[in-house]
Order: C-alpha cells, then structure tokens, then sequence
C-alpha cells in the first residue's frame, strides 16, 4: 500500500468542486497543494467536447510543476477524470508528494465520481492525441500469466469441442445409440469384440482421429501387465481396453482405461475428456453382457501411464487375494440380496 502524505481537501476547493458539479458548466479544475493543503488554483468552462478542451489545457501546464486536473467526462457529464500531471523536470520531493496525495483527493472528494486517472509525465501525454492513446490501452487486453493463459486455451479448446460435436448430436452411429456420435473404423470394433472371445492377456488402443472417429491404434498381445506403458503413447490421450487373463477367479477380464499424459496438447486433452463416458458405453455394447458384465463397471484414469502396474490396477479395480468365492468385482452381476445391516458392538459388563 502506498504512503500518505496527510494533506488533505480545502474547504475552498470541496466548494468549487461541488459547484462544478451542479452547474456542469466547468470542463477543468486545476489543482495544487500549497501550504499543506489541495486548493483550486484555475477553472476552465467547457467550450466544446473533451477532446476540444484539451487543447485549451496546454497553456495551464507548467513545464516543472505537478499539478492535478480534474475533467469533467462527455459522457455521462456527471463522471470526472483525474490527471495527474507530475513532469519528469519536477523536483523529487515534488513527484513524492504527488504521488502519495492523489488517493486522498479522490477519497476526499467522492471516488465514485472519478471513473478513470489519466498520469501525464509531458504536456503531450494531456491532448486529444495522449488522451486517445490512454483510452485505448485501458480498453486493449490484460497480460496474462502463464496460468491464466492456460486457463484461457482450455476454456477456448472446451467451445470449440463443444461446436465441433454439437453438429454430430443427432448422428446415428453402427451401434444404433443416439449419444453424442462417435463412429468407429471397422478395425476399432472388431478388435474390441474380438476380445471377448479371445485368450490371454491383450492390449488395444484407440485413439480419435481428425474425422471425429474411432481409429485402432495398436492391438498387441501383453506377457507382462507391468509393460502396458511402453505400448501406450505417452504424449497423447488414448483409450485403451486391456483383456488381462488370470487377473481374478474369472479367469479373464476387461478393463477400460482412459489415459491422459500431462504432455498432451490442451486441445486433445478437452476432447478425450468429453467422449471417455461415451466410448466406455459403446465398448460395453460391443464387448456385449455375457457372464455378467463383461467389462469392469470402473474405469481407469490416469496422466501417467507408466504408473499402470500389476498392483496399481488390481487396487484400482478391486481385485486381489481376497476374492475366494470365485467371484470378482469386474464382471460380478448386479445382486438383488439385500443389504445386511452389521451388527452393533457388545454391550459392556
């Protein structure tokens, strides 16, 4: 916060400013602080617009001497500029004490008159010209920080998705569903209803192209669960089904993961974040409901593939050693039993 020099408003200038103001007759008030105080030194009536007055301000300025000027506004006449003219001759202590009064005579004053200071540091900064030049640097765009700028880029990549899909809205794709539409390449579909019946451990990657469709990336076989990442892209969203055999008492299941990396383009990772629901649902139709859901009901996320790890995803999909009954929360069917209430603690002896 800046300091205060302590020299406040003269009872001779809150009237003349007062006046000024119901008359609406003055375009100028200029203003000095002499002994201790901000008194009225000129007052300027308003011949014609702002612009026109400006040029009769020149003569009022003096090349060494700060001074404030208070201008009236065209529109609305009721709202007041503030100049600060502090030239770059004037004496140090002089700038100082300007610069630490200017609060406390817009305070004093009423600051809900004042909607816009103008500093002038030359006769030049206070014409038609360097007023012109202020106003357009106050209506020009804010610098942003490199946070803010992102932030910006999202929500810009966030309207541009949204138009780009609105346009397929009403799209009926090769599953017959209405949703917001995603087509699939033939070799995306059949690779993902090929693991249903399939065997072993299995890997297919789908990406979104260019044409808003579904496009098979890759479709590998896994001897490793803990070698996922090195066949995943790392620097671009994907989706990607995983047909993991022995991974609980079913012997085979099906795990959805949308991965994400923190290196991907802003743009993507909009668009991938909008259709992961959508393309969870059509996997689930293609994969089809035998033995339960086929398809474990959770799926996966994550910015770091390399975090995909036999442990990582059996914590994330809940299945692990503790699965005796045979059953495994993946592809268990839905249960119509009851929820059993558990059983109090003990009454004490």
């Amino acid at each position: 916060m800046a300091a205060t020099s302590g020299i406040g408003v003269s009872e001779e200038l809150a009237q003349a400013f007062s006046a000024a103001i119901e008359t609406k007759n003055v375009r100028f008030i200029k203003v000095n602080i002499q002994n201790e105080s901000l008194v009225p030194v000129t007052s300027v009536s308003v011949s014609g617009t702002l612009d026109d007055d400006l040029a009769l301000l020149h003569d009022h300025l003096e090349e060494k001497v700060p001074c404030y000027v208070l201008a009236r506004l065209d529109n609305p006449p009721s709202e007041w500029l503030v100049i600060s003219y502090v030239p770059d001759a004037a004496q140090v202590r002089q700038k100082m004490l300007y610069a630490s009064t200017r609060n406390a005579l817009i305070k004093s004053l009423g600051s809900t008159v004042f909607t816009d200071s103008l500093f002038a540091t030359d006769k030049s900064d206070v014409t038609p010209s360097g007023y012109a030049a202020h106003r357009r640097h106050q209506t020009a765009p804010k610098p942003l920080s490199t946070r803010e700028q992102e932030m910006a880029d999202i929500k810009a990549a966030e309207r541009e998705a949204g138009a780009s899909y609105e346009g397929s809205r009403a799209r009926q794709n090769h599953l017959g569903n209405q949703e917001v539409g995603y087509t699939w390449g033939e070799d995306a579909s059949e690779a993902v209803g090929a693991l249903r019946a399939g065997e072993g451990s299995r890997l297919v990657v789908l990406q979104i192209n260019a044409s808003e469709q579904i496009v098979l990336s890759s479709n590998v076989p896994i001897d490793d669960v803990d070698a996922l990442a090195a066949n995943m892209p790392l620097s671009e969203p994907s989706y990607c089904l995983f047909a993991w055999e022995g991974a609980s008492p079913n012997g085979r299941d099906i795990a959805f993961i949308y991965s994400c990396p923190s290196a991907s383009p802003i743009k993507s990772r909009m668009v991938y974040s909008t259709g992961a629901g959508i393309i969870f649902r059509q996997a689930r139709d293609l994969l089809g409901e035998e033995r339960g859901f086929v398809l474990a009901s959770r799926k996966i996320e994550t910015s770091d593939p390399r975090e995909l790890t036999g442990t990582f995803l059996k914590e994330e999909l809940g299945v692990g050693n503790a699965a005796s009954d045979g059953n495994s929360t993946l592809a268990r069917p839905v249960s119509n039993a009851s929820f059993a209430r558990p059983k109090g603690p003990g009454r004490r002896r």
